[in-house]
């Protein structure tokens, strides 16, 4: 029970006050200077403070609390408020949540994010226990900061003090994890919500919706709507767009439309920005006419495209190859008093580069450059892609460099492309110049390095459990500052523009420089990709150095990175190249463990016919194993066969080209080219002539050089001379131009 005394003492302060139940009144006399003010008293604001918290468990009302804030901002009370509640504390007064969730309020709404952290961390000195408002209170301001670790770190904060979550608070959760990428976070949520009994608003699905389609789970959205309606709930307008947003990007367009037919039931008809999305997504797959047929339908219900639309227009005729029609609704779009924004102008710009129109695009970029707001950083990095792309490096660096004077500064995709274009030029030096550069002014990555120490590394798994032990301890303030501290305030170097140097590296036998680029990007926090690991498998192969290259992809496997069929293709080859046949198939046959539905079963049994040379049933099998889920490629066995070739096994070539050729699967001209070779060499003359003819059949128009090479041997086999002069009739009608065989020709006859 609190002390009689000390409450009296509190109430005394503040008697003033209480004459009148009409607090709004004050609140707003005191928010404004006026005669009325009253000043003699220097202690008045302090105890208008006073009443103010003693007062608020009156102000029920989110209005009266925000006009409280209005007040404190206005008349700089902040030190004044806080000294109140002390005053009160003191006196045995008790503080309640709302009383400091104010003072919180507050600060954040005058920029003070650190002061409103602070307040929030100090309640528990004031003998406040936060509630769900309050909590609510900070985490909105830490999730409007993209706090998303110090966020996720209060609210178990919150479970732990035993602190109920309401509606608000998860969708705000829900938000956070669809902001942060993390829906599976989210999904997550939504069950806790369901436990709680907290029933989810129209808002906690949106937000799901959107985070689903985001990440190119369109179905599982789908379903979730399902399910939504189901239960009653009819979504409104947002949700059907989310969704039908979520199809068109995906280029699922066939279920677009099915949502948009849904929407016309509904009675909800599509607005432009959503034709703007159908249209879009239609150009993008490439379909072009049904792009255009919709355009014609959204005029004919009488609605009016905007500057979205007409840019995206301008971006599907540009990239059918129609620049002309392009400019021409650019015209269009102007003669109807629409303005043009930059990414508009970018689109022009992007169009007239594609069609080889340089200086047009060059022309068009100087014009708007009078314009503040159009010249921005995408139309210089548009050019320096073109320039980059046609070896006119020395132009890209130009506009590189001119573009800090209109303050604008260069992106991550501006960087990645001049150092692209500088590796293609084989100007290595100047390239990881540029990477440094990038770097200059850096703060270390928010979820990769940690700043204690030269070489410590932090993942995000090891900041959230940071993050969360400082707020245990009562430490938010710390974390904010901790996380603030590591956020990013420059340009940060991405993995593309790694794997572009890495690339350009090891296509100039710099194979160690690029491997020392390679740990210097693991070290930063980057996740090497399955590009970055190709393209370094493949370049220590070059540099004939089989085992470390194999070592790199059992470091991909380590490190969870999947193996592209890419790279498969290019480990097969090395091996085959080697001379290493057998294991390039078992290679292979490890590939095809890794994707879904395989039976293992099935592929051990394929490769225990190869090793006991059964090799006509491994390929059989293999090729009905391909076939019967229709991921059918040619390539692993183009490369089994010339392998057999290189390795001078041409019995188990030839087994390879027959069960092709049984399933009606047409092999290529290097096949047959490393065939014909071989059996040359061997003098095995017939077989050689039977894949000639192959050729011929299908076609194929083989060089010269093998043509000269089997003729020249029939030629001077005696039994055959016959063959070759019926060949070269035969070759002549397919459309060979044999030159050399005029002389060789009549030499024999």
């Amino acid at each position: 029970m609190l002390a009689f005394s000390k409450f009296r003492k509190a109430a005394e302060v503040s008697c003033v006050f209480r004459r009148s139940q009409k607090l709004p009144t004050y609140l707003r006399r005191f928010s404004l200077p006026s005669e009325e003010s009253p000043s003699s008293d220097p202690q008045l604001p302090l105890r208008f403070c006073i009443s103010l918290a003693l007062k608020f468990e009156t102000l029920s009302s989110g209005k009266y609390r925000a006009l409280v804030s209005e007040v404190l901002c206005t008349n700089n009370w902040f030190s004044l408020y806080w000294e109140a509640l002390e005053y009160l504390k003191k006196s045995g007064v008790l503080i309640t949540s709302d009383s400091v969730c104010v003072l919180i309020r507050a600060y954040w709404r005058v920029g003070l994010t650190e002061k409103a952290i602070e307040s929030f961390g100090r309640m528990g000195e004031l003998g406040c226990r936060p509630d769900a408002r309050a909590y609510n209170t900070i985490l909105d301001i830490v999730f409007q900061k993209e706090l998303f670790v110090l966020g996720f770190a209060v609210y178990n904060l919150m479970l732990k003090t035993n602190c109920g979550p309401n509606e608000r608070t998860f969708d705000m959760l829900i938000g956070g994890f669809c902001r942060s990428d993390d829906v599976n976070g989210a999904l997550e949520m939504l069950e806790e919500m369901r436990q709680r009994d907290v029933e989810p608003s129209e808002m906690t699905f949106l937000a799901i919706f959107s985070g689903l389609c985001r990440g190119g789970r369109v179905h599982e959205a789908h379903r979730l709507f399902n399910v939504m309606r189901e239960s009653g709930r009819k979504p409104n307008f947002m949700s059907y767009c989310v969704l039908f947003n979520g199809y068109c990007k995906m280029g699922r367009l066939d279920e677009a439309v099915s949502i948009l037919q849904l929407l016309e039931r509904d009675r909800l008809p599509l607005n432009v920005k959503g034709y703007s999305h159908l249209i879009a997504g239609f150009f993008r797959e490439r379909r072009y006419n049904e792009a255009h047929s919709w355009y014609g339908r959204m005029l004919k219900k009488g609605i009016v495209p905007d500057v979205v639309l007409y840019t995206i227009l301008i971006r599907g005729l540009s990239s059918e190859g129609r620049i002309g029609e392009a400019v021409n609704m650019f015209c269009e779009m102007t003669r109807r008093g629409l303005v043009p924004d930059a990414v508009c102008y970018n689109e022009v710009i992007k169009g007239l580069c594609d069609a080889n129109l340089l200086d047009r695009a060059r022309a068009l970029q100087l014009q708007i450059s009078e314009h503040e707001g159009f010249h921005n950083v995408c139309t210089h990095t548009i050019l320096i892609c073109d320039l980059c792309k046609r070896g006119m490096v020395a132009e890209a660096q130009e506009i590189f460099n001119q573009m800090e004077k209109p303050g604008c500064l260069p992106s991550v995709v501006t960087f990645n492309a001049l150092i692209y274009g500088l590796c293609k030029a084989g100007k290595l030096e100047e390239a990881q110049l540029m990477l440094y550069k990038m770097e200059i002014g850096r703060s270390p990555s928010l979820f990769f390095r940690l700043s204690q120490g030269s070489d410590q590394v932090l993942d995000g798994v090891s900041l959230k459990k940071k993050v969360e032990q400082m707020c245990e301890a009562g430490q938010i303030l710390e974390a904010y500052k901790f996380l603030i501290q590591l956020a990013d305030s420059g340009v940060m170097p991405d993995i593309v523009t790694y794997n572009v140097l890495i690339y350009g590296l090891c296509r100039a036998s710099k194979v160690n420089g690029a491997l020392k680029l390679f740990m210097d990007m693991h070290n930063k926090g980057l996740s090497p990709d399955s590009v970055t690991y190709g393209t370094l498998i493949d370049g220590l192969f070059r540099a004939a150095r089989e085992e470390d290259a194999l070592k790199m992809y059992d470091h991909m496997l380590k490190h969870g990175c999947q193996p592209s069929f890419e790279i498969c293709k290019a480990i097969m080859t090395w091996l085959s190249r080697n001379r290493k046949v057998s294991q390039a198939f078992s290679f292979y046959l490890d590939f095809l463990k890794n994707l879904r539905g395989r039976e293992d079963d099935s592929i051990n049994a394929l490769e225990g016919y190869f090793v006991r040379g059964e090799v006509e049933l491994a390929i059989q099998g293999l090729l009905e194993l391909d076939l019967r889920f229709r991921d059918f490629n040619l390539a692993p066995y183009t490369i089994l066969l010339i392998g057999f070739c290189q390795a001078k096994q041409l019995d188990e070539a030839l087994i390879v080209f027959s069960v092709l050729d049984k399933l009606n699967i047409n092999i290529n001209p290097p096949s047959c080219v490393y065939l014909i070779e071989g059996l040359c060499t061997k003098g095995r003359l017939d077989d050689a002539v039977n894949i000639f003819l192959y050729a011929l059949d299908k076609g194929f128009a083989l060089q010269s050089r093998i043509c000269e090479r089997l003729l020249k041997c029939l030629f001077c086999s005696p039994d055959k001379r016959d063959y070759a002069i019926d060949l070269v009739r035969r070759m002549k009608s397919s459309g060979y131009r044999l030159n050399y065989l005029v002389g060789t020709n009549a030499a024999f006859t």
